[in-house]
C-alpha cells in the first residue's frame, strides 16, 4: 500500500535542519520517511538576480529547489548569442542532468529572477536515491515535464511573433513567482527571448497603451492578467497543460 501524504505537506510547514521555511513543490510533495533522509542536505541559499548557478559544459555541482524567484535555462552560441529553452520556479529543480550521472549539460542555469532556495550537493543527493523511491519517480517526472516545455518553447521561439512571445513568457514567469510584479528589464527579456531590445519594446508600449501592463524601470506590473492571456499564443495554454510538474501528492491514491 502507498504512503499517504504527509501532514507536513498538507500545512506547508517543512523546515530545513536550520529552521528555514520549505516552499518548493518539490521537496513538499515528499513523504514525510523521504523527507527525512534528504532534510540534513538541504543548504538554505540566497539566489540574486543573474546569479549563474551552471555555466554550460561544465561540471555539475548542486541541485537547486528554489522557494522564491525565477530560473532561466538558456542556450549559449558559439558567438555568444543566447535564447532561453525554459523556465524553473518553486515548482521544480534545477541541476537534475548531474543526479542522472550525466556530469555536463549544454545550458546556463541562471537566475532570472532574484528570490532563495535549497542546494544539495550533487554526491549527497545521489547517495539517497536508493532509499527515496518515491522521489526518484517525482524527478522522473519533472525531467519529462520540462522536456515538454522546452519543446514547446523552442517552436515558439521560431514560429510566434514577439508580442505573443512575450505575453507567454510574462504569464509563465508570473504563475511561477507569484507576484503581478516581475523584477526584470527589456535588455534581459530581449535576450531571453533571442531578439533585440526594441523589438520587446515595442511589444511592451503595446501592452502598456491597451492597459494588459505597467512598465517602469527594471519591472513589469502585471495589471490585467486575462487581457494578457487573450494576448498570448496557443503555448502557454499547451505548456500549462502538459507540464503540471506534479502528480497528486506522492503517496495518494488520486
Amino acid at each position: 500500500m502507498r504512503r499517504k501524504p504527509s501532514q507536513n505537506l498538507r500545512a506547508g510547514k517543512r523546515t530545513n535542519a536550520a529552521g528555514k521555511p520549505i516552499r518548493n513543490k518539490i521537496l513538499l510533495a515528499m513523504t514525510d520517511v523521504e523527507f527525512r533522509v534528504i532534510r540534513p542536505h538541504l543548504k538554505y541559499v540566497s539566489l540574486p538576480s543573474h546569479l549563474r548557478l551552471h555555466e554550460p559544459h561544465q561540471t555539475f555541482k548542486f541541485v537547486y529547489f528554489p522557494n522564491e524567484g525565477l530560473i532561466s535555462l538558456v542556450v549559449v552560441m558559439a558567438n555568444g548569442k543566447t535564447v532561453e529553452a525554459g523556465i524553473i520556479g518553486s515548482e521544480g529543480v534545477a541541476g537534475l542532468p548531474g543526479v542522472a550521472s550525466l556530469r555536463r549539460g549544454p545550458l546556463r542555469e541562471v537566475m532570472q529572477i532574484g528570490g532563495n532556495g535549497f542546494r544539495v550537493k550533487i554526491r549527497d543527493l545521489k547517495r539517497t536515491l536508493d532509499s527515496t523511491p518515491d522521489l526518484q519517480r517525482i524527478f522522473a517526472r519533472y525531467t519529462m515535464m520540462l522536456g515538454l516545455h522546452v519543446a514547446q518553447t523552442a517552436a515558439c521561439n521560431r514560429l510566434h511573433d514577439i508580442d505573443r512571445r512575450l505575453a507567454r513568457w510574462l504569464l509563465m514567469a508570473n504563475d511561477r513567482v507569484d507576484s503581478g510584479t516581475l523584477r526584470i528589464t527589456h535588455d534581459f527579456l530581449a535576450t531571453m527571448l533571442g531578439t533585440d531590445r526594441p523589438s520587446v519594446s515595442l511589444a511592451a508600449g503595446l501592452f502598456q497603451r491597451m492597459n494588459i501592463i505597467r512598465y517602469s524601470r527594471g519591472a513589469v506590473k502585471i495589471l490585467n492578467r486575462s487581457a494578457l492571456q487573450n494576448q498570448a499564443c496557443e503555448c502557454y495554454a499547451v505548456i500549462q497543460r502538459y507540464t503540471q510538474i506534479l502528480p497528486p501528492a506522492a503517496g495518494s491514491h488520486a
